[in-house]
C-alpha cells in the first residue's frame, strides 16, 4: 500500500470505516468484519453513500479520479471502469454508430468488439493482419485501412486492436490520419497497452498521443491494479464525450465497486510516482533479452537474436515474452505444461507454436531469472524437427448478412467435418480459442473446410476452445 496517498479513494473508505456510522445500505456484508474476518476487504466496500460522489454522475471524489487519469495519460477526457475494457469497447463502438452503419474492424479484434457490432446490426467490413511463421497476427498496415475505406460510401468507424494479446503494435499515427480524411472515428482496443506511455519502448505508437478518438486500456492486465479495472479516453472533438459516457451507463454496473475503484485511484497514483520502478523494469527486460541470445532451438519473439524488423511488425511491447517452438519437437501448450509442472512458472497462454509469458512492472529480479534460467535449461533439452506449419493466416470465413433474430432462429447443430465440407453450415454461436477471446467464427458466419481444421488443429495442440 506504498504508493496508496493519504488523501485518496482508499484512505477516504478506510477512514469512514473507522467511523460509527453503520451500514443500512449495500453491500449486504455490512462491513461486518468480526463476523466475517478481514480477509477479504468488507471494511472498505460501500456504495454510494453521501460524500463518496456517483460514477455515472461524478462531481466529487470519482471525478477527482477520472481527472488523475486523463492528466496522467493526457487525454481530453478519461472514464474509469470496472467492468472490465469489454464494457468500455461496448460503449465506444455503439456511441460513434447508428444501428446499420458501417464500419472498418482488424478480424483479430476481441470478442467484445463482435458484441457491439452484432448489438447494433453493423455491416462490418474486416482487414485481416499478417501472420507469422508461429502464428502471431502482426501489425494491422494502414494501407490496408486505406483500401477497407475507399470500398465502404459512409464508413462511421475503424476498430482496430494495438498492441494485440501478444504485444504487436500498429502504426496508429497513420492509420488515425487516414481514418480522418474520411471522417471515420478510429477506435482503438489498447487493453493491453496501458503501460506503454511509460516505458521508453511504448512511446511509439501510443494511440492517445497518435491521433486516436477513443482508446480502452486495462489497467489491471499490466500494472498494478485489481482485475476489471480499466480507463477509457476521448480525444478530439469526432467523438462525443457526453454520448460515450450515455451508453457507458448502458453497459457498466450502476453499482459499482469502490475496492475496485480505490484500486484504479492507487494504480494512477503508483504509475505516476514510480519512474525509477520502470527503469528498472525495462533493464530487467534487457537483461532478460541478453540471456536469451544464447537460445538455439526455442526462439523469444523480438528479443535475443530476434527483432522487430525481421517480424515486420510497426512496434513491439518488449514486455511480452512470446516463447516460439517451432522448429523444436515442443508445441506451445507442452512447453507451457513443461514450465508449470517442471519449474512452477504458470503462463498467461499457450497456442500450438508458441506459449506467451506477460510481465509487468512489479516482476521481481528472481522471477525473471527464474525464467531465463528453465528456458534455457528447456532449449538444451528439447531435439529440433522440420516444424509444425503454422497457418498462413487467419480464417476469413463468410460472412451471410442475417438479423439477430434470424440468427437466433439457426438450428443448434454440432460442427462435423461433413457440416463443413458441405460449404452451408452457418455458425450460430461464437468459436473462439480462450485466452485470448479472437473469434475463428462469429454468429452468421459460414465455416468451411479451412475453419474447421484450424479449430481442430487447436484442439489437438490443448488449446481450449470455446463455443458459445
Amino acid at each position: 500500500m506504498k504508493y496508496m496517498k493519504n488523501d485518496g479513494l482508499y484512505y477516504s473508505l478506510e477512514s469512514y470505516s473507522n467511523t460509527k456510522a453503520y451500514p443500512f445500505h449495500m453491500p449486504g456484508h455490512k462491513r461486518n468484519t468480526g463476523l466475517l474476518g478481514k480477509a477479504m476487504p468488507f471494511n472498505i466496500d460501500i456504495t454510494e453513500i453521501n460524500g463518496f460522489d456517483d460514477l455515472h454522475n461524478a462531481d466529487g471524489i470519482l471525478k477527482k479520479v477520472s481527472e488523475k487519469a486523463q492528466a496522467l495519460y493526457n487525454s481530453d477526457r478519461s472514464f474509469i471502469l470496472v467492468n472490465g475494457s469489454t464494457c468500455g469497447i461496448l460503449a465506444a463502438i455503439t456511441s460513434v454508430v447508428h444501428r446499420g452503419s458501417t464500419v472498418i474492424a482488424a478480424r483479430n479484434c476481441h470478442k467484445s468488439v463482435y458484441n457491439a457490432c452484432a448489438l447494433s446490426e453493423l455491416d462490418v467490413r474486416f482487414v485481416y493482419p499478417p501472420v507469422t511463421k508461429s502464428g502471431v497476427c502482426g501489425s494491422i498496415s494502414p494501407e490496408s485501412i486505406r483500401c477497407a475505406l475507399e470500398e465502404c460510401s459512409d464508413p462511421k468507424a475503424v476498430i482496430i486492436t494495438s498492441p494485440t494479446y501478444e504485444g504487436v503494435i500498429s502504426d496508429v499515427e497513420t492509420i488515425a490520419r487516414i481514418c480522418h480524411e474520411r471522417n471515420a472515428v478510429l477506435i482503438v482496443d489498447n487493453a493491453h497497452g496501458a503501460h506503454l506511455p511509460f516505458c521508453t519502448f511504448g512511446k511509439k505508437g501510443d494511440p492517445i498521443s497518435s491521433g486516436a478518438d477513443i482508446v480502452v486500456s486495462s489497467l489491471h492486465k499490466t500494472l498494478p491494479a485489481l482485475t476489471q479495472t480499466s480507463v477509457a479516453h476521448v480525444m478530439g472533438d469526432r467523438a462525443d464525450p457526453e454520448r460515450f459516457a450515455k451508453y457507458l451507463s448502458v453497459f457498466e454496473t450502476s453499482s459499482p465497486s469502490y475496492v475496485l475503484m480505490a484500486s484504479i485511484d492507487a494504480c494512477l497514483d503508483f504509475t505516476k510516482s514510480c519512474k525509477k520502478q520502470f527503469a528498472y523494469y525495462e533493464n530487467e527486460l534487457s537483461e532478460f533479452s541478453k540471456k536469451m541470445s544464447k537460445l538455439e532451438k526455442l526462439k523469444i519473439l523480438c528479443a535475443g537474436n530476434d527483432t522487430i524488423e525481421k517480424n515486420g511488425f510497426y512496434s513491439f511491447d518488449r514486455g511480452k515474452i512470446v516463447i516460439e517452438t517451432d522448429g523444436t519437437t515442443l508445441s506451445g501448450v507442452e512447453l507451457s505444461e513443461i514450465l508449470r509442472d517442471e519449474y512452477s512458472l504458470e503462463l498467461e497462454m499457450a497456442y500450438p507454436n508458441y506459449a506467451l509469458a506477460m510481465t509487468s512492472v512489479c516482476d521481481t529480479a528472481d522471477g525473471m531469472k527464474r525464467l531465463a534460467d528453465a528456458l534455457l535449461e528447456i532449449d538444451k533439452k528439447v531435439t529440433r524437427s522440420k516444424g509444425k506449419q503454422a497457418f498462413p493466416s487467419l480464417p476469413k470465413p463468410m460472412r451471410i448478412r442475417m438479423t439477430n433474430a434470424e440468427i437466433d432462429m439457426l438450428p443448434d447443430l454440432e460442427l462435423t467435418r461433413e457440416q463443413a465440407a458441405s460449404g452451408r453450415y452457418i455458425s450460430h454461436k461464437y468459436i473462439y480459442a480462450y485466452p485470448p477471446g479472437v473469434p475463428i467464427a462469429a454468429p452468421g458466419e459460414i465455416i468451411g473446410m479451412f475453419e474447421y481444421e484450424y479449430i481442430e488443429m487447436l484442439k489437438k495442440s490443448g488449446v481450449n476452445i470455446v463455443v458459445k
